[in-house]
């Protein structure tokens, strides 16, 4: 791998060193800082001329970790870099991915045309909100899951008696995914309502719970409500213990306190955002093996068709 290059903003150092600690190669050096007067300033430590450049960043708030990712796109790409693989663990305005009312933007497909034009020509991704934000790259897209992490864990935990549970009707082809490669478990939809950005309420569960543990899974968790009255609602309807995973932990505002108050045994994450505080409710689960391996298959042009699970 002496022709691979990988570098970080500071959206999320741990699991880089986690990624190159997989793959055995130390992190490519470099400056991400800021001038003076607050503007981002970067330059790239070594030469990628002729490189396959990784850059590994997640897109969450604040606005400084996506144009972290832009300028370091646009400084490989001006230093004549062979090739350039965005590697976003969480993409962030993802579920802005359609114009559901008049004069509201499609925010994934303009950050997915300014990845482009920086310079990217190639996309990793990892749980995508919406599966159609593949198609606003006119440049290839990698999409991975979290599953074989979560499933994995699962089946060591060897609960009994388990069903898995959507949130909402939009994540139903993700839970029954799960629910199939844990051995066809049944399956559990919570209908909801959500009558403005951040607030829903719970209008019926689809499936029987009663005296069973439950698994809830979703792809990101902001405030918390949607997955805080959906414990409660399956707690009303005989639930024993519930758990729940998510792959991308916004958690803002008050979601951590709503999370250590709800009916919830575990939380489980995966490490694609660090977490700003934790709690004795939330046990991390890490991808960095996962996302090591698709740049390892990438950079060496061979299948990473296993992965998409």
């Amino acid at each position: 791998m002496s022709d691979l290059r990988i570098f970080t903003g500071n959206s999320n150092p741990e699991l880089i060193k986690k990624i190159c600690k997989y793959l055995s190669i130390p992190l490519s050096s470099s400056t991400v800082g800021k001038f003076a007067d607050g503007e981002i300033e970067v330059k790239l430590g070594e030469s990628v001329r002729g490189m396959d450049v990784f850059i590994v960043q997640s897109t969450n708030p604040p606005l400084e970790n996506l144009f972290e990712l832009l300028l370091m796109i646009d400084a490989s790409r001006r230093a004549s870099a062979r090739r350039i693989t965005a590697v976003i663990p969480y993409f962030g305005y993802s579920r802005q991915d359609k114009k559901d009312e008049p004069r509201v933007p499609i925010s994934s497909k303009l950050i997915a045309n300014l990845i482009s034009t920086a310079g990217a020509n190639r996309i990793l991704a990892m749980d995508l909100h919406a599966g159609q934000i593949q198609g606003f790259f006119d440049i290839p897209v990698d999409h991975l899951y979290s599953t074989p992490v979560l499933v994995e864990h699962f089946k060591k935990m060897k609960i009994k008696n388990l069903v898995i549970v959507s949130p909402d009707v939009g994540g139903a082809k993700r839970a029954e995914a799960i629910a199939r490669r844990m051995g066809n478990l049944p399956l559990t939809i919570i209908n909801k309502r959500r009558p403005a950005p951040d607030k829903t309420y719970i209008t019926n569960v689809v499936g029987d719970v009663k005296n069973k543990n439950v698994l809830i899974v979703d792809d990101i968790i902001s405030t918390g409500g949607t997955i805080v009255n959906a414990a409660a609602s399956l707690k009303r309807e005989g639930a024993k213990d519930i758990y729940c995973y998510c792959t991308h932990p916004l958690l803002a505002k008050d979601a951590l306190q709503k999370i250590e108050n709800s009916k919830l045994k575990k939380l489980l994450v995966a490490n694609t955002i660090p977490l700003k505080k934790s709690s004795k409710k939330i046990e991390i689960l890490s991808v960095s093996e996962l996302l090591g391996e698709a740049i390892s298959r990438i950079h060496e042009e061979t299948s990473v068709t296993s992965l998409f699970v």
